[in-house]
């Protein structure tokens, strides 16, 4: 298990419950993203840091959120960020970012392939959504499982740069609050926190002085499942959002006996015959 390499910008703490925390730290530019998709751009580091703790045995769940007043203010349009911090492009030509061609090619391959890497990770991860989630913050945010905000979170979209919602946002919007409202927000380019809960983009909308124990409540109750059952879950419901009925149930009848003779299967039927406190080992 190899840790991930830390850079200032993204913090990233285990703590003994089983909680990861990663925290974009850049709170005097409103955790706004450094670079796309190159080696040390944050949205890279977010997904390095999320392999690492889907890798480790100690995390249970992983947390993403922001230092400061800001989930994420989306790109740094200042542009000042040095090229030693940035680093280089992980695909492509780096000068192909001069056609039209070569930026989407970047795009595709680079910052959307990045993105997606958030949304495979098999451990439940939570968007703790502290302030504004902007662009590239958004969608960052929607390709996790579960998102907890509070009074002060918003969503803009990439409406202020001239672009429309990337990958994750066009995505899951429609699927998550239907097609009519994901249209509404497009058009409009805001999405407060009320209407974002109201449209179930938001799993939790609690005061912001509760937002850190109302999300760590709900890791607690995600640590006491099996965590075969939601890695599974997980893959199936994820899979089942393009896949037809048929599909899901060829899926979970093979999920079914998998989980019935695994190690956890039988140590969640014996705590319950014992009537006692579980313990998992995710095998």
């Amino acid at each position: 298990m190899a840790p991930p390499k830390l850079v200032d910008y993204l913090l990233y703490e285990v703590e003994e419950s089983g909680i990861c925390w990663i925290r974009l730290n850049r709170p005097e530019r409103m955790n706004a993203v450094i670079g796309t998709a190159e080696e040390n751009s944050t949205v890279v580091k977010v997904g390095e840091y999320m392999r690492a703790a889907d890798d480790d045995p100690r995390v249970r769940v992983i947390v993403l959120t922001g230092v400061g007043r800001a989930f994420c203010a989306g790109v740094d349009v200042r542009g000042d960020i040095p090229a030693e911090v940035i680093g280089e492009r992980l695909v492509g030509n780096r000068n192909a970012e001069d056609t039209a061609e070569g930026t989407r090619q970047n795009f595709i391959h680079g910052l959307t392939k990045v993105m997606r890497d958030i949304s495979q990770v098999r451990k439940p991860t939570i968007a703790m959504i502290n302030g504004v989630a902007a662009g590239i913050g958004m969608d960052m945010s929607l390709h996790c499982d579960i998102r907890i905000g509070c009074e002060a979170t918003r969503f803009i979209t990439y409406h202020q740069v001239g672009q429309i919602i990337e990958n994750g946002g066009s995505y899951y919007l429609p699927k998550i609050a239907g097609l009519g409202r994901a249209l509404e927000f497009a058009y409009t380019g805001h999405l407060d926190a009320e209407r974002a809960y109201q449209w179930g983009i938001l799993n939790h909308l609690v005061p912001s002085d509760q937002l850190e124990q109302t999300t760590r409540e709900l890791c607690e109750r995600i640590i006491g499942v099996p965590p075969l059952v939601q890695w599974i879950s997980k893959r199936i419901m994820r899979q089942a959002l393009d896949s037809s009925l048929e599909t899901t149930m060829v899926l979970t009848s093979n999920a079914a006996s998998i989980l019935g003779g695994s190690e956890d299967g039988r140590e969640a039927r014996e705590a319950l015959r014992e009537r006692r406190t579980p313990s998992f080992r995710g095998r």
